[in-house]
């Protein structure tokens, strides 16, 4: 869900309440959806942050992500009018993946996490750059007795990745039985945050989210406890390899509102028996006719890595663009996601060219994840 803004100079950067941290800890930083976040840290870089998270333990500070609170009678019933996802199919104490869509196109304005605390409370995380967005299309949709908040600065978000996550926010004594998608609420050093079985990388772990005043203290608690667990800081860069690696997609390239969730491959997340949600018509229709065009998964087949924006070709013909491209670490080989026209007639296995740098590289179709998830 991470989004990356390149027109940093255009506007002040925000900056993470952990901000003095990274750059202790010798951070290069990037903007980030408005915020100037790290990028990768000295010492490691991202092939060794991207393995701790594989293989042992890492800490993203990803504060930049949006927090929004919806409250009031018929909270939560008011978000699933708006809202993709069908909150009727969690409780209290889950969470949901789901997604804000435009009424009256379907595209995707942003996606987002919901957390379902009662009838009349429940928390999003949107992205960071879409956040003032999703908020005002609330707020303009919200009865009287529905309060929007947008809590953009009053929260830091710490998401602990890996393998061992889950044995050191037990020895911090944090909950960590909770099942995948929910929360419990928590306290460590006299902090009381919440404790989230949620991210973005594939791999067991958690989200703590701190308020913004206490984030020092809560990452101060886990690098004192991290050591035993070969706990590393890591970057947004890591991040986006890992993300690839899932096939999850990033808003503004895999998901925008140009392209829908039915083109996206994400109608998992539309509740598409609910009578109301923000685009549903264009959807359902989308959806009978069938998309001119859907996200696929492209592997190297050489040592080619493809990139975003580069054109897929069968033959002379133009058959789709690359949206995410990256190289694997764990493959040791390029990776992508690709908007493929439909009418290409493309199935799995099938291979693909992409021109890069005047040379044509060949990419086998291949359905993602790129590697076996380990999120329960």
């Amino acid at each position: 869900m991470t989004d990356v803004t390149s027109d940093a100079a255009a506007t002040r950067l925000r900056r993470s309440p952990l901000h003095e941290r990274h750059t202790a800890a010798g951070a290069k930083f990037a903007p980030f959806g408005g915020w100037e976040m790290p990028l990768e840290y000295a010492g490691g870089g991202v092939l060794k942050e991207h393995a701790a998270v594989r293989t042992a333990v890492g800490v993203f500070d990803v504060s930049h992500l949006g927090k929004a609170r919806v409250t009031g009678p018929g909270a939560a019933e008011f978000v699933n009018s708006c809202l993709s996802n069908d909150l009727r199919r969690i409780g209290p104490g889950r969470a949901q993946y789901t997604l804000c869509c435009d009424d009256a196109t379907g595209g995707v304005v942003d996606d987002i996490i919901a957390y379902l605390y009662a009838d009349d409370h429940v928390f999003l995380i949107p992205n960071a750059a879409n956040t003032a967005e999703v908020v005002r299309r609330l707020r303009a949709a919200a009865p009287e007795r529905i309060t929007v908040t947008d809590e953009h600065e009053a929260y830091a978000v710490l998401a602990v990745q890996g393998p061992r996550s889950g044995e050191l926010l037990a020895a911090l004594d944090l909950p960590t039985e909770h099942g995948y998608m929910s929360f419990d609420a928590a306290n460590l050093a006299a902090v009381e945050l919440t404790v989230c079985r949620t991210g973005y990388t594939g791999e067991l772990g958690y989200e703590l989210v701190v308020p913004a005043e206490h984030a020092v203290t809560v990452w101060d608690a886990l690098f004192a406890a991290g050591e035993a667990f070969e706990l590393r800081a890591c970057g947004l860069a890591a991040r986006d390899t890992l993300r690839t690696e899932m096939g999850y997609p990033l808003h503004g390239q895999d998901l925008s509102l140009d392209i829908t969730p039915v083109q996206a491959r994400s109608g998992w997340a539309v509740g598409w028996d609910k009578p109301a949600f923000w685009g549903r018509d264009a959807l359902l229709a989308e959806k009978a006719a069938g998309p001119r065009r859907t996200l696929r998964g492209l592997v190297a087949v050489d040592r080619a890595i493809p990139r975003p924006g580069m054109t897929l070709h069968v033959g002379d013909k133009q058959v789709g663009t690359v949206t995410s491209g990256t190289f694997s670490p764990t493959r040791k080989q390029g990776i992508a996601l690709a908007l493929l026209d439909t009418d290409a007639s493309l199935a799995e296995g099938d291979e693909v060219q992409v021109n890069i740098r005047g040379r044509q590289a060949p990419l086998r179709l291949q359905k993602p994840p790129f590697v076996t998830p380990s999120t329960h």
